[in-house]
């Protein structure tokens, strides 16, 4: 039976600053869920961690493309290929961000390995691109537009494998009905399952069906960004928004989607420590993960 493999990759390189001076707290994901028991809950191998670059957008000015793009360009290089060493070693990743676009990393290495899909579960489409906004900046809110080929060449093109995602292969749960961005991407033929949708239809089907669709690739990917859930259960994310999923929702949605023998890994993002300083929501997305992982 393959085992679980937890790699850190604890980048903030796609968010903007939350205030003038400070950096965005996503960077201790990580640690604050390994505080949890993480690891020995899950009976995981600890595959160390990827340092990023240094966070520094002194320089950066409206209109300038992706912030911290050269960090974040060399940084994708450097986890793709420890994603690969993991799977390599045939065991599920378990990736802890970090923001959103640690999601770079892992795609380059599945897109170098075949046609894999991804599972998008998040509050937001992250579908901003030149396309459709009148600049670019932070990659955290462009990430299924990158993975998808829209977005900065020396990101969303490395070693010319654009994209990493094709659109039919690609999946995108737990947004809210009311998103910008929802009828551009549906418009597409991107899948898209808003969070009444999941209600409507039941979490655990929904997971099932989706899947069922991502099993006829070489393999799939999941991403979970903690604001997929409702403020009222997660307020510690990068930026909440009402009208998302609770936990034992998540876990339902979830499931399906982390038992199929063509799911190869998940990852973890945007949930802040240093908006949760008795770690109570540490401890709840904690018993979220270990809930779906252990089967």
């Amino acid at each position: 039976m393959r085992s679980v493999a937890v790699l850190d990759a604890p980048s903030n390189l796609g968010l903007r600053p939350p205030a003038e001076g400070l950096v965005p707290g996503c960077y201790k994901l990580a640690g604050a869920l390994r505080d949890q028991g993480l690891l020995p809950r899950l009976d995981a191998h600890d595959a160390g961690v990827v340092v990023p670059p240094r966070y520094d957008v002194r320089a950066w000015r409206a209109g300038d493309g992706v912030l911290n793009a050269t960090a974040l360009a060399a940084y994708t290089r450097r986890l793709a290929d420890r994603v690969a060493a993991v799977l390599d070693a045939e065991q599920f990743l378990l990736l802890l961000g970090g923001d959103c676009s640690i999601l770079f990393g892992p795609a380059l290495a599945l897109r170098r390995r075949g046609r894999y899909g991804l599972a998008y579960l998040d509050g937001s489409i992250d579908f901003r691109h030149t396309g459709n906004s009148a600049q670019v900046g932070a990659s955290a809110g462009e990430g299924t537009a990158i993975v998808t080929g829209r977005g900065q060449p020396d990101i969303a093109d490395i070693d010319g494998l654009a994209p990493y995602v094709r659109d039919n292969d690609l999946v995108i749960l737990g947004v809210r009905d009311y998103d910008d961005e929802l009828a551009e991407v549906r418009g597409l033929g991107i899948a898209v399952h808003t969070i009444p949708e999941i209600v409507a239809a039941g979490p655990a089907l929904t997971g099932e069906r989706v899947a069922h669709h991502l099993s006829a690739l070489d393999g799939y990917f999941v991403h979970l960004d903690a604001d997929v859930l409702d403020p009222t259960v997660m307020p510690a994310a990068d930026a909440p928004d009402p009208g998302g999923l609770d936990h034992p929702q998540l876990v339902q949605l979830l499931r399906p989607l982390v038992t199929k023998p063509a799911y190869v890994g998940l990852q973890v993002t945007i949930y802040d420590p240093d908006l949760d300083p008795d770690a109570r929501h540490a401890a709840a997305l904690t018993d979220t993960i270990v809930t779906a992982l252990r089967h």
